[in-house]
């Protein structure tokens, strides 16, 4: 039976508890059902750029919003765009999932390769079969092999024990940590030919999603992993270097998902700050101009006039009534003298 070691650090434990904290900062939260959508949409935008640049798709993320608004984007290949686009289905698929009680099953995982590497990289390594022969995982710029995975011969045997060690409700290990671990062994086991880096992302949301940890899909882990691909490597070969130990990659992984969580929590915040300007420049009766410069000190520290004029598109005359305007509203505030002079935001939890 799988039977996972690990040790829960002081680390382990202080990422968990920042992650809990949020989640229960966006339980509490109201906000309205459009903001939410744009920041799901953003998140599962990345997500599948990050995911899958990972494995090599040469793109920016710019470039992957527009082939997603269904842009023409030059230089990209339709195999590379297949690509991001079938992260994104196998991203939807996954999220019918959110809290069911279904046990997660081979055949559910199975599933998930089989829409990853649909008419892309994969699609003739048998998608959606456990691997028949030997694979390799290959240093790419050096051509070394820094991991052989199990025989093919024992990988349905692995993966039946990974299975029934993840739908086991009697062990005692918070879902955060399970999925951790079940990336981790995923890819260990390298069940596919072709795929099992984002498959094994993908099951570990699978397990967060169904266990109430999905953070209102606001999350995007690769980008913690692709932002610094070494450190996610080191961290999952530390656990065949530790006598596979998981501990350092479980270190590694509750503190990627506790820096989301923050700034997730940071862009929640933004939009709270956001609606209660909304709702005080609609009573104070502002002009849209005025609005679209509150939004923008929202997102910025500051701003001096000139860039006001720059930005608006106004006179400095304007700018200087606009400004001395929304000063006497209680929204702005001037800081610095003369030339030095800059407006900045007055946060509700200032007034």
């Amino acid at each position: 039976m799988f039977n996972p070691k690990f040790q829960i650090t002081p680390e382990i434990n202080l990422a968990i508890t920042e992650i809990e904290r949020v989640r229960g900062f966006l339980d509490a939260i109201k906000i309205k059902e459009t903001w939410f959508s744009e920041m799901q949409e953003e998140a599962l935008r990345e997500e599948s750029h990050y995911s899958t640049h990972i494995e090599g798709t040469n793109i920016t993320l710019e470039q992957a919003k527009r082939i997603f608004e269904g842009k023409k984007v030059p230089g990209v290949s339709i195999d590379v765009q297949k690509e991001l686009k079938n992260y994104r289905k196998a991203l939807n698929f996954v999220s019918k999932y959110l809290g069911k009680e279904d046990p997660i099953t081979e055949g559910l995982i199975r599933e998930i390769h089989k829409i990853l590497v649909k008419n892309v990289r994969g699609d003739n390594a048998d998608p959606g079969n456990y691997r028949k022969i030997q694979n390799y995982i290959v240093n790419y710029a050096t051509k070394e092999i820094i991991y052989t995975p199990p025989p093919a011969i024992e990988v349905p045997i692995l993966m039946r024990e990974l299975v029934d060690w993840i739908n086991d409700k009697e062990k005692e290990s918070s879902p955060i940590l399970v999925s951790g671990i079940a990336q981790f062994q995923f890819e260990h086991i390298h069940p596919f030919l072709d795929g099992n880096g984002r498959t094994g992302r993908l099951l570990s949301t699978l397990i967060l999603y169904k266990t109430g940890y999905d953070f209102k899909r606001l999350f995007k882990l690769s980008e913690y992993y692709d932002k610094n691909r070494p450190a996610y490597y080191s961290a999952l070969q530390s656990v065949r270097k530790n006598n596979m130990d998981m501990t350092q990659w479980l270190e590694y992984f509750t503190n990627g998902l506790k820096m989301q969580m923050l700034e997730v929590k940071e862009k929640g915040e933004k939009i709270i700050r956001k609606e209660a300007i909304f709702e005080k420049a609609k009573a104070l009766g502002l002009k849209e101009r005025h609005k679209k410069v509150l939004l923008y000190l929202v997102e910025e520290k500051d701003i001096s006039r000139a860039e006001y004029v720059k930005l608006f598109k106004v006179s400095l005359r304007t700018a200087n009534y606009d400004l001395e305007h929304l000063e006497k509203t209680g929204l702005i505030e001037k800081k610095g003298v003369g030339r030095a002079i800059r407006y900045s935001l007055v946060l509700p939890s200032e007034k």
